[in-house]
């Protein structure tokens, strides 16, 4: 028997787009355009009129639309039950980045970027397979996950105080901003070793996106800056379209450096040179984490890491919007732990600490 396929209402003034987004949804046999409406008014009224069973699991909300826009109509569709996952679309332009960051905290599971004209439109490949992925992964995960509960430990024990702990690499793409977000919100302050992060955004979101996890009270946040030192409580996030190395200094410090080579994995930034560069630079020395994601950008540097004997942590399946990344890394069998976000950053704690702490709930690779 086939699975039920997701159901999804589109919301965007123009009719063309309404019209082309159906069409690409619908290609999939496990999607369902069940509703399309011009505006947020029309949207929350046209979710409520539905009967509770044939409501949409996702809403692909436009933030600039008249009579009621996106970000007005946000919580309104939060409220609703059964709770949608909302995901914005938004202009690849610097204040459509700090509007889709705004909707990010106001509850919007994740966001799309409408991709220009010189790229190919909505007809686009890459669009059409973020969009699909993020759909459909958003259905199955929900709006929002209860917080994990303790659990297992790691299957091999952390750091001992002896080699210590110099760096942090986190690699994330589809699904990673929210990810991102309960990892730090897990962590719950700073830490002693400095973090460096890749996550697969376009030029000038990742600033956004930075301003966004220094908003969250743990590890301060920004985007990194080429031959600045890296310093420990600070998390250092690639910007869009530059990969982001790290370089080991006479002194023991580290440097980060941003560099214009080719992407990877069709990726700039890409996670394997990030998480290559700090083994090269911090040895053994390292923990990676690897978050949601499509593809398998991550894997050879984690294949580095593990090599140089350092850690490596994933995201579990059930938590993920999209299990490429983290699943590429534990089907290696590279990752020590899978555990939702909220317990990663547990084994993080422990791991910096230098001392065993409880797991939450999670299963070992």
């Amino acid at each position: 028997m086939s699975a039920v396929p997701v159901r999804v209402m589109l919301c965007d003034d123009s009719t063309t787009v309404r019209a082309a987004l159906a069409q690409l949804l619908e290609a999939d046999p496990g999607i369902k355009v069940v509703s399309r409406v011009g505006d947020g008014k029309q949207a929350v009224e046209a979710f409520a009129a539905l009967p509770s069973a044939a409501r949409p699991q996702v809403v692909l909300l436009d933030l600039e639309m008249p009579v009621m826009d996106g970000m007005t109509a946000l919580p309104l569709l939060l409220r609703q039950e059964p709770r949608p996952a909302v995901i914005v679309a938004s202009a690849l332009t610097k204040k459509g980045a700090s509007a889709t960051m705004a909707a990010l905290r106001a509850g919007a599971a994740d966001y799309i970027p409408k991709p220009g004209a010189t790229t190919g439109g909505l007809a686009d490949p890459a669009f059409r397979a973020e969009l699909l992925a993020k759909v459909k992964g958003w259905a199955r995960v929900g709006p929002s996950r209860p917080m994990a509960r303790p659990a297992v430990p790691l299957r091999a024990p952390p750091l001992s105080p002896g080699r210590g702990l110099r760096a942090i690499g986190i690699g994330c793409s589809t699904g990673g901003p929210q990810a991102l977000t309960a990892l730090l919100r897990g962590l719950g302050r700073p830490l002693p070793v400095p973090i460096v992060a890749v996550q697969h955004m376009p030029a000038g979101f990742t600033a956004m996106l930075a301003e966004h996890l220094d908003r969250l009270g743990g590890p301060g946040c920004a985007e990194a800056r080429d031959g600045e030192a890296l310093q420990p409580g600070r998390l250092y996030l690639a910007p869009g379209d530059r990969h982001l190395l790290v370089e080991g200094k006479a002194d023991g410090g580290l440097v980060a450096r941003l560099s214009d080579a080719p992407p990877e994995n069709f990726c700039r930034p890409a996670v394997d040179p990030m998480l290559r560069s700090l083994s090269a630079a911090c040895g053994g020395a390292v923990l990676a984490v690897i978050l949601t994601g499509m593809g398998q950008d991550g894997l050879l540097g984690c294949r580095a890491v593990a090599g140089a004997g350092g850690m490596v942590l994933a995201q579990d399946e059930a938590s993920s919007v999209v299990w490429g990344m983290p699943g590429a890394v534990a089907r290696a069998g590279l990752a020590q732990v899978l555990l939702p976000p909220e317990g990663l950053a547990d084994q993080i704690l422990a791991a910096a600490e230098a001392r065993p702490r409880p797991a939450r709930q999670g299963v070992m690779a």
